[in-house]
């Protein structure tokens, strides 16, 4: 044994450095612009760049994919080394795209998804790409020049005669290897289980680097395509047990108030609880929400549960009341399985469902996707005149014009119907501002004067404010879309169709917008036409909590004949939405994740990251932090470890549901 170790330290003395330097110039460049990229890009979302574990997990897989390049010919081996470092780059490049827009990394099950990307391709360029997306641009370019420098050396002949092949593949095989060990004795259990889950991405590029996360978000996807496969059994095993142990949701005042009524639900694009709190110069951006609100059942603590299928996500969710896959969008990876929703409770009862969109029926594959959600048709594109568009097509009040004359067809032809109305035109980038109409979102001020004729004159001064920023164009675009619904229910109360009717609002999701134009919102100094400094009193301090509490979204049910005048502010998801308006129509789920929210003072809202929210605390699972949100609130020991199980088991059983599509294979048991 001391003489092995003996002739290992007499190797290591020996062994030529200068050389193995000087003959593996490339392979070094490629090695080292590929770790700068991964930190880079950890750097501009995450901002974990210097944290070595990260770099560690990084440097093993590019030693480990790289270590294959002396299996060539050193002439032909930039070829390999430039064909991963564009690999490289592209995931970087799609991560940061990725991240800006969804503040979460990217996945290979999204790949089907990305193709949706066409129809959306100039908010992406508006309002995604950025010029920071460039900057991994460099790798391969730095590749390139390094690769013709060395070939005007005669390098690669000088390689070829001074080289081991053999022993430098398996050298570098095995210091990958090696690091990788070194790395995973680091890792913490939580680290592990999170890394098999898949679902908080953001944790896992902070601890094992981007490209650990692809590759195992690689295996992850595949094992997507094989899970009828494996793991079965156990996911059946859990999904019976939680449900039998699941109280059911219990009757109240509100029991069976909508019973036998029409539903009209509006899907409302992008639109947040900010539009319906914020007022310029004396005018509310949402008028027609607001005195909705006001004279219905309104929920003003609301969240949207969407994960990378954004709009079809909310409408999976709040059909099924279970939460997105991890990884891809329901809609288009697993669209054919068997849901519970609460259409089709309501076909039960007599109700023809209905959903109308005026976008191409491929877009989230909602021509398949709506029918395996219970709707009975699916009015898209092809059946609206597109006589008006703004952003991305038919407006929204060109839309619900003739999606009126629809229902009243409906009506007449199959009496009670759930109708959904999915809005479009409140879409990113909100730019086709002078279709939106006159909205000045900007300060004006009155200063009275005296004239040379020594007589008081008025004259108005205007500030910028938010004109010309995304979110005063996004305040604009809303404004629009509030006119819109005005105009809808107008057009529903001539054509009779409000008489039996509730409607239901809801935001799709928030509108995606960055800090900074919020930090203007609430921190604009007039004089200066800029915002106040951080030392200033009055300064609003938009941190991460801020941020993620702000983009709750609204939810409202109204109806012409009784004016409710209720705010409910108890934390509530969209998976809520579900059973609290089953309960109203007099139906209800047996496989639910969501809570009648009129049975609780408090409910833990689950968001697809693994964060959660309740009424008194929000918790960022990325970081394992928290914050009290009601500073009376006393917080026990065994609360976040508790919520966290609650948080953890949801996800989990909502991912077998919908992978193992255990719900029909359920019924077919229970059928035989």
């Amino acid at each position: 044994m001391k003489s092995k170790i003996n002739n290992l330290i007499k190797k290591i003395k020996e062994f030529n450095y200068k050389e193995y330097a000087s003959t593996n110039i490339l392979f070094f460049t490629f090695i080292i612009t590929s770790l700068i990229n991964g930190m880079l890009l950890r750097f501009l979302t995450v901002h974990n760049y210097f944290a070595i574990k990260p770099i560690l997990a990084d440097l093993a897989l590019i030693l480990l994919i790289g270590s294959f390049v002396y299996l060539f010919k050193p002439r032909n081996r930039f070829k390999y080394l430039i064909i991963l470092s564009i690999l490289f780059t592209a995931i970087c490049v799609i991560n940061s795209l990725y991240y800006t827009y969804y503040m979460s990394f990217a996945s290979f099950s999204l790949i089907a998804v990305s193709l949706t990307v066409v129809d959306v391709g100039d908010a992406v360029i508006k309002n995604v790409l950025q010029i920071k997306d460039f900057l991994f641009l460099w790798q391969p370019i730095v590749l390139i020049i390094v690769h013709s420098r060395l070939k005007k050396k005669d390098y690669y002949n000088k390689v070829a005669k001074s080289e081991n092949k053999k022993k430098r593949f398996t050298g570098t095989l095995i210091s990958g290897l090696v690091i990788y060990a070194l790395f995973f004795l680091t890792v913490t259990s939580v680290e592990y289980s999170r890394l098999s889950k898949q679902w908080n991405r953001e944790f896992l590029v902070t601890r094992f680097g981007v490209y650990t996360y692809q590759l195992n978000d690689l295996f992850k996807s595949l094992d997507a395509k094989f899970n009828t496969l494996f793991g079965y059994d156990n996911a059946a095993k859990e999904f019976r047990e939680f449900y039998n142990d699941k109280e059911e949701s219990k009757e109240n005042e509100y029991t069976n108030i909508f019973e036998g009524k029409n539903v009209i639900a509006i899907h409302a694009e992008s639109i947040q609880n900010v539009a319906l709190n914020t007022s310029f110069n004396g005018e509310e951006v949402t008028p027609t929400l607001n005195k909705l609100r006001n004279e219905g059942i309104y929920f003003s603590n609301y969240y949207a549960q969407a994960s990378s299928g954004t709009s079809s996500d909310t409408e999976f969710t709040f059909a099924t009341s279970l939460l997105p896959v991890t990884n891809g969008a329901v809609s288009i990876s697993y669209w054919d399985r068997e849901y519970e929703t609460l259409y089709k409770l309501l076909k039960e009862k007599g109700y023809r469902t209905i959903s109308m969109h005026a976008n191409t029926g491929s877009f989230w594959n909602r021509i398949n996707f709506h029918n395996s959600l219970g709707y009975d048709k699916f009015y898209s594109k092809k059946d609206y005149e597109i006589d008006e568009e703004i952003g991305l097509g038919l407006s929204d009040k060109s839309f619900f014009k003739q999606s009126v004359a629809k229902l009243k067809q409906e009506y007449d032809e199959n009496g009670k119907f759930y109708a959904t109305l999915i809005m479009l035109s409140n879409h990113t980038p909100f730019d086709d501002l002078d279709k939106y109409g006159e909205f000045d979102v900007d300060i004006k001020e009155e200063i009275k004067t005296i004239n040379e004729n020594n007589e008081e004159v008025t004259e108005i001064i205007s500030y910028p404010y938010m004109e010309e920023t995304k979110l005063g164009n996004y305040f604009k675009s809303v404004h629009y879309a509030d006119s819109a619904i005005g105009e809808l229910i107008t057009e529903l109360d001539n054509n009779g169709l409000l008489d039996n009717t509730i409607l239901v609002i809801y935001g799709d999701h928030d509108a995606k917008l960055s800090k900074s134009d919020y930090i203007r919102l609430y921190n604009y100094d007039k004089e200066t036409d800029d915002v106040l400094d951080k030392d200033d009193e009055n300064y609003v301090n938009i941190d991460y909590y801020w941020y993620e509490l702000n983009r709750s979204v609204p939810f409202i049910i109204w109806s012409k004949n009784e004016q409710f005048s209720k705010n409910i502010n108890t934390a509530m998801g969209m998976y809520d939405a579900g059973p609290t308006l089953a309960n109203m129509l007099g139906v209800k789920y047996k496989y639910n994740l969501g809570n009648d929210i009129m049975n609780l003072n408090d409910n833990i809202v689950v968001f697809p990251n693994g964060n959660w929210l309740t009424n008194n605390i929000y918790y960022n699972s990325q970081k394992d932090q928290y914050k009290i949100l009601n500073t009376e609130y006393i917080i026990d020991n065994d609360e976040i470890s508790r919520n966290n199980e609650y948080a953890s088991k949801r996800l989990s059983i909502s991912n077998d549901i919908i992978k193992y599509d255990l719900i029909k294979t359920e019924k077919d048991k229970l059928e035989k």
